[in-house]
């Protein structure tokens, strides 16, 4: 199946039918955030950005999961032949290739387990992957933040790990890695994101 921005957005429908909820909303923003940041990048499509930032929490479409709607998004994006999607749908939650930095619950099966540990030691990021963990850290569900709001809003959900300031502080590296690619502060891009982030 080809992936495009109509079987991209029509899996997302249908996954928020299947298990309603406020992460629809927030592929949406994160589709968005990528879209407008790789238009300035030379080097990406801002097209591709945008189906990649709409799929990465696709596996969610199986229920209320912690760590499971990674693998649930890899192999719903694999078993449509859409490979980076499904490399995506891991690589966000791992910014820092590393299982143990997961600040979520690993309720997936053994095999499973080990097939995650493998594939975030292996696997080869680009900026694709990276921009994605940028705007996952840029979207609430109800608009663009500033990263510190959605660190503050994560953190409260999840708790404090012994990664979590590292898992922060990587995510500040890839913002101005595309700062510098770009020439401007990415929130010049995000329309909205001040008034978001005012409020609570």
């Amino acid at each position: 199946m080809e992936l495009n921005r109509q079987t991209a957005e029509q899996a997302l429908k249908e996954a928020s039918e299947s298990n309603p909820g406020a992460w629809a909303s927030h592929s949406w923003y994160v589709a968005k955030a990528c879209k407008n940041i790789a238009a300035c990048c030379k080097h990406l499509s801002a097209e591709q950005a945008y189906l990649f930032g709409l799929l990465h929490d696709i596996g969610r479409y199986a229920g209320v999961s912690s760590e499971k709607h990674l693998i649930d998004g890899y192999h719903y994006c694999m078993e449509r032949g859409w490979e980076k999607a499904a490399q995506i749908c891991i690589s966000h939650g791992f910014m820092i290739q590393d299982i143990n930095t997961s600040i979520g619950e690993f309720d997936v099966s053994a095999d499973d387990y080990l097939f995650l540990k493998e594939f975030v030691a292996n696997a080869v990021y680009d900026d694709y992957d990276r921009l994605v963990q940028l705007c996952d850290a840029l979207a609430m569900p109800t608009g663009f933040c500033f990263l510190e709001k959605r660190f503050v809003d994560v953190t409260i959900r999840y708790g404090i790990h012994p990664a979590t300031i590292d898992r922060w502080k990587k995510i500040l590296e890839i913002k101005a890695h595309f700062e510098k690619e770009i020439g401007c502060s990415i929130y010049t891009l995000l329309p909205g994101v001040m008034e978001n982030s005012c409020t609570f």
